[in-house]
């Protein structure tokens, strides 16, 4: 049975070994000045897994990974799958306690950090009284640091054979540690068979082709770019250039240097790309194929996108990091037709509409959108209640208030924690939004509910005026009193240079409440 479960094994290291047994002078990835074929990649990635198994690292371990995006974070997330241990990427973004909560709570054996957040896992190490049996530095550093072992330089001299480690589908690839709401975040517990199951779903519905040239700019860290993106392109054999951070000017750049033919960008990034300078300045005719998700795109954004890149079809992936993250689709055949909608369900998964107590709710009403699927978590790590409640009545809860339309469409109403209720009524946020995007001097908005002695929460707008605009809270009350029935119409606007968001794009509403809860108190 053993030999059964080697010749049948579906693991990240297989598909990259096999993506270099079919295309092995072909251009895998490139990040700044290096470029990587498949078989230099596998064979890096190789001498990355012997490094770890010679150091003592077991199969089980946990692994942090605390780095901007680079060429040794795809070798990492490939090295540590081959050797059976399982990645945990850290939000870079969070403070020294979140992720030394994240450290303790995963309890890493290896830290692997980019030299610029040091520091801050050199703390975060100190205060979850953690002692990793590896602390390398990745991103190309030169020398050891302290305890820190320069990363390319450690593995150069192992064997770059494919390690002989017993792996199964079922083992757990990944933790994600989740940026919610809730005081501390979740670890989502993936595994090879969940990854490489949506890795399928979403090569299938984002119609992704190996001849594609792939953008990799959003943070590897995070589901989306990992999981929709990075790897489906390597599992296809696709060509990918790893940008660090998405900026606009060099996402631009870059589209037209390598001819790209796939972009995936939130919509508050695709936003920042139509108000670049660059974007009528360059060559972008090569995009294709464009994705958006993470976030609720505003029909009037899409439209511009549309008209401005005529040649590109572009798709709506929604999910979350709990199903890895794809879980619907909007194609591009449907994004005028059906906008605002989140699509149907992808090809391996099954979703419907419930009420609270798991009922299926009639078509055309609002519940709460559940999935099955075989891109779904195993459960939250070390979190059985919160893993249980995810999964009540054989279905995952994801938490989004949704409505199912007659041709099985699914549209997103809001989150259950963004619902605003306001004189006893339902007021969804996405609605006051979509309607305040339709004035003209408007960027970007976030509709949110604070506490209000009458109304118990008053709808609040958040706005960002357009460079070179100036908008006022009467001017935006107004425009909103003509569209909007009185119980929807915002009682407070503010306007304000930015909105706060996390990595993926995903605004950062908890902040705008309690950052304007006093609104209603002056």
């Amino acid at each position: 049975m053993i030999e059964a479960k080697r010749v049948r094994r579906n693991t990240l290291g297989d598909i990259l070994r096999r993506s270099r047994g079919r295309f092995p002078e072909k251009t895998a990835l490139q990040f700044e000045e290096e470029a990587l074929t498949y078989s230099q990649l596998d064979r890096i990635v190789n001498q990355a897994a012997q490094a770890f198994i010679s150091k003592g690292l077991q199969k089980g371990e946990r692994a942090a990974v605390l780095s901007r995006n680079s060429m040794d974070f795809v070798i990492l997330n490939f090295a540590l799958a081959k050797a059976g241990i399982i990645m945990v990427p850290i939000n870079y973004m969070l403070n020294q306690e979140d992720v030394a909560f994240i450290l303790g709570h995963s309890e890493v054996s290896a830290v692997f950090v980019s030299p610029e957040f040091q520091e801050l896992a050199q703390g975060a190490i100190r205060l979850s009284d953690m002692v990793p049996k590896v602390q390398a530095l990745i991103s190309k550093p030169t020398a050891q640091s302290g305890e820190w072992v320069p990363f390319r330089a450690w593995i150069q001299e192992a064997d770059d054979q494919e390690p002989d480690v017993e792996l199964d589908d079922e083992d757990v690839a990944h933790i994600l540690y989740t940026s919610g709401t809730e005081s501390k975040p979740k670890g989502v517990m993936l595994t090879h068979k969940s990854i490489i199951s949506e890795y399928v779903s979403t090569i299938i519905d984002g119609d992704m082709k190996e001849d594609d040239v792939a953008i990799h700019a959003l943070p590897l860290f995070h589901s989306a770019q990992l999981h929709c993106f990075l790897g489906p392109y390597i599992y296809l054999g696709g060509s990918g250039v790893i940008l660090e951070a998405a900026t606009p000017a060099i996402m631009l750049e870059t589209v037209e240097t390598f001819r790209a033919t796939q972009l995936f960008c939130p919509p508050t990034v695709w936003i920042a790309l139509l108000r670049s300078p660059e974007f009528a300045s360059r060559n972008l005719s090569s995009l294709k194929k464009c994705y958006y998700g993470a976030a609720i795109m505003p029909v009037e954004v899409l439209k511009e996108l549309n008209t401005r890149l005529p040649e590109a079809q572009f798709y709506n992936f929604y999910g979350q990091t709990e199903v890895a993250p794809l879980a619907t689709v909007l194609k591009p055949g449907e994004q005028i037709r059906k906008a605002g909608s989140a699509g149907k369900p992808s090809l391996n998964v099954e979703t419907k509409i419930v009420d609270d107590e798991g009922n299926e709710v009639p078509r055309g009403s609002v519940g709460e959108i559940v999935h099955r699927t075989s891109h779904a978590m195993i459960g939250y790590f070390r979190d059985p209640e919160k893993s249980q409640a995810a999964f009540q009545g054989g279905w995952f809860h994801s938490g989004d208030l949704g409505i199912m339309d007659d041709e099985g469409f699914i549209t997103v109403v809001d989150r259950k924690k963004d619902m605003i209720k306001s004189g006893g009524e339902n007021v969804a946020s996405r609605e006051v939004e979509e309607t305040i995007y339709l004035h003209p001097k408007v960027s970007e908005v976030a509709v949110i509910g604070i506490p209000h002695p009458y109304w118990i929460e008053a709808v609040t707008a958040v706005v960002v005026p357009k460079a070179g605009e100036s908008l006022t809270e009467e001017e935006m009350l107004a425009f909103c009193k003509d569209r909007l029935s009185a119980f929807k119409a915002p009682k407070y606007v503010v306007i304000a240079d930015n909105l706060p968001r996390n990595p993926s794009g995903k605004i950062l509403k908890r902040e705008l409440r309690l950052r304007y809860d006093v609104l209603a108190k002056q």
